[in-house]
Order: C-alpha cells, then sequence, then structure tokens
C-alpha cells in the first residue's frame, strides 16, 4: 500500500476474531484515506485546467502586443485590455482557490459579531447596481435586521450569488435582493430572470468546478464554477440552510437561512 497504490486491502475472510475486527477497520482508515488523496488530485487537476485559460489568452496577447502592438493603437488597446481583463480573472481565481484550500485544512477562521445585516445587504444591491448596468436591480430589505454571524463572509456569499445572477440573467433582466426576519432566523434571497438551471444539475451546483453541460454555461464562460461551492461552506459553518429554486426560462432563486444567534463562546474561531 503506497501513494501509487492506494486501493489494495487486507483480507478479512479467513478472520473470526479480534484481528479481524482490527482488519476491517485498517480498511475503513485507508478508505478515507484513500478518497481524500484522490479528491486532493481532482482539486489540484481542475485547479490546473481553469488557470490554463487565462494564462494562454495572457500569453497570447501578449505576443500580439509585441509583434504588431507597438505601430497599431487599436492591437495595442485590444491587447493590453484583455491582459489586464484575464489577469483579474486568474486573480479571482487564486483567491477562490486559497479559500477553499484553507477550508480543507480547516484554518479558515470565522469571527462572529452582531451587526445589522439590512444595510449590508443594502450597501451589496447598491454596489451591484453601478457594476451591472444592463439589469434591473431591485431591492426588498426589510430595515433594522440584525444577524450574529462573520459579516466579511455573509457579504461574500451574497456577492458570488448575485454574480451567478448577472453571468445568467440576459440585458434588460431584473435581478432582486431581499433580506427578511424568520422565526428566530434571517432570510436572504436572490432570485432572477434568467435562464434557469435543469432539474438534472441542481443536485450539484454547489460542487467544486462543476458546470452544467448545457446552454447554462456558455452563458458564463469566466465562472470559474467555484463561487457556489464556497458559498455553501459559509451558509453550513453559521449553521445555515441553502435552498435553490430553479427552472430552465423562468429563473433561478438561492435562499439563505441563518441562524439569527450562533452558539458560540469565542468570537474567533478556526473551523
Amino acid at each position: 500500500i503506497s501513494a501509487n497504490d492506494l486501493s489494495k486491502r487486507i483480507d478479512t475472510v479467513h478472520s473470526h476474531d479480534e484481528l479481524k475486527e482490527l482488519a476491517e477497520t485498517f480498511n475503513e482508515m485507508l478508505d478515507r484515506i484513500q478518497a481524500s488523496y484522490e479528491q486532493q488530485n481532482q482539486f489540484v487537476s481542475d485547479a490546473s485546467h481553469e488557470l490554463r485559460t487565462p494564462l494562454s489568452v495572457i500569453s497570447g496577447y501578449a505576443n500580439l502586443l509585441r509583434r504588431w502592438g507597438s505601430g497599431d493603437a487599436e492591437i495595442r488597446d485590444e491587447s493590453v485590455a484583455k491582459i489586464v481583463e484575464e489577469t483579474e480573472n486568474m486573480r479571482q481565481l487564486v483567491e477562490r482557490l486559497l479559500f477553499l484550500a484553507r477550508a480543507d485544512q480547516k484554518t479558515q477562521p470565522i469571527r462572529f459579531e452582531r451587526f445589522n445585516v439590512s444595510g449590508l445587504v443594502q450597501d451589496i444591491a447598491e454596489d451591484t447596481e453601478l457594476i451591472s448596468g444592463e439589469h434591473f436591480i431591485v431591492s426588498e430589505i426589510e430595515p433594522d435586521v440584525f444577524l450574529t454571524a462573520d459579516p466579511d463572509l455573509i457579504k461574500q456569499a451574497v456577492r458570488a450569488v448575485l454574480e451567478n445572477s448577472m453571468h445568467y440573467t440576459p440585458s434588460g433582466g431584473t435581478i432582486r435582493v431581499s433580506c427578511r426576519r424568520g422565526d428566530g432566523c434571517v432570510e436572504i434571497e436572490v432570485a432572477d430572470t434568467g435562464i434557469g438551471i435543469a432539474e438534472k444539475d441542481l443536485p450539484y451546483i454547489f460542487d467544486r468546478f462543476y458546470k452544467a453541460d448545457t446552454v447554462r454555461s456558455r452563458e458564463a464562460k469566466e465562472s470559474s464554477g467555484l463561487g457556489l461551492s464556497i458559498v455553501k461552506w459559509i451558509v453550513e459553518r453559521h449553521s445555515g440552510e441553502i435552498r435553490v429554486e430553479s427552472k430552465p426560462g423562468t429563473g433561478t432563486k438561492i435562499r439563505f437561512i441563518l441562524p439569527e444567534e450562533q452558539n458560540t463562546e469565542a468570537d474567533e474561531r478556526p473551523v
């Protein structure tokens, strides 16, 4: 049994005593190690694949700029703009990979504090309206809703869902952001009039690097497939729940249901 071959197991067929129980426990441990090892290999493979695209684009435009850009203002401007765009895409991807790496290693801290989540969601909605001039952003935010959570992580989760909505909602569509009190909880919801998600894809949208092999994936080529996996991690670490409703052609609704208070004795803790 080695890193090159984790598939072998101890034969327990001919054992009928304490050694059999020990061997079975050992085999279960090997199952977990193998699953973790394969998951890490897949993560590295997926990350390498995702980074290859922006690097190829940057390299291509850099070569174009070197050959022709100095004497052609149009080529120069186009090349510089594309290099800047792809560099930003790569930066966001690397940040998300690092976040998930910290999450896997249980070193991503959560800093709980009580804050006005209504104000936070309102600020996010206003920022989105400035960024996305192609969509109608509608806010339905109940005033003075307070939540005990990590405000930075909650902001990151809401922004990631809004980013998805902007990617998959055609120009002129509506994105609705809401925040309200529930029964001992806070509900934050983002609903759009986008292209929707097929029923067969719904169980997998929070998996890392998952991209539906449909028109949906072609609508957002710049999507890394990591945003919603981070959202899931954040909501789960706040003891919350995510509900998704979607149909192709009618849009998508994603709702966070977060407990208003957290059972924690420390304001900061790794998880």
